[in-house]
């Protein structure tokens, strides 16, 4: 699969962590608020034309700041959901990393959560797409989404490695899709970081 062009993938904000609930459930805390209007300005750069969110609640509420900050309308779509993992719980950092790595290395496998990366991609892929053929030429669009299946999506598009760069992705943060210079743009790094900066044996 080639380089979607004209795409930008927005990360959710910052939420807040409850392990009482799912994390499909989870919204965004004061601080991951104040980061999508911060982010939203260099957002506005790229001028875009559309922002269609996930429809779990962290997305939709990083996608109505940004949307509210910019003067623009956004909607929601479905597909656009995070990997599902509706029955695993909440577990140390340390085993929520390797239980991802795993994810990603062993794509056909169902080794964790609901879904298998194949099956997640298949379907936040198509998502996508539909989204593109409803809005043909406004671009760039404006998918705001989850860690996960933007790790996905993008590492197979661009052959990098998926874990290293759901590792590399803020809360939040913007995957910047072009032919020549795919980019993450984030609070924490003043200039947008290439890929090849972030991978530089691919």
């Amino acid at each position: 699969m080639s380089m979607t062009t004209g795409t930008i993938f927005f990360r959710h904000s910052l939420p807040v962590i409850d392990p009482a609930i799912p994390a499909r459930e989870w919204r965004l805390s004061e601080e991951g608020q104040l980061r999508c209007r911060l982010l939203a300005g260099r957002l506005a750069n790229f001028n875009p034309q559309r922002i269609v969110s996930s429809l779990e609640p962290k997305a939709l509420e990083t996608a109505q700041i940004v949307a509210e900050t910019l003067g623009m309308p956004y909607e929601s779509a479905v597909g656009l959901h995070e990997h599902v993992r509706s029955r695993t719980g909440h577990t140390s950092q340390e085993a929520f990393e390797a239980s991802v790595k795993a994810f990603f290395e062993q794509p056909d496998q169902l080794v964790y959560g609901d879904e298998t990366a194949d099956q997640a991609h298949t379907r936040f892929t198509q998502a996508v797409e539909a989204i593109q053929d409803r809005y043909p030429g406004q671009t760039p669009l404006v998918i705001v989404t989850h860690g996960t299946v933007i790790s996905l999506f993008v590492a197979r598009a661009c052959g990098v490695d998926p874990f290293s760069l759901w590792k590399s992705l803020k809360l939040p943060c913007m995957v910047v899709c072009s032919a020549h210079n795919p980019s993450i743009i984030s609070l924490e790094s003043p200039t947008p970081l290439s890929f090849k900066f972030l991978f530089p044996d691919t």
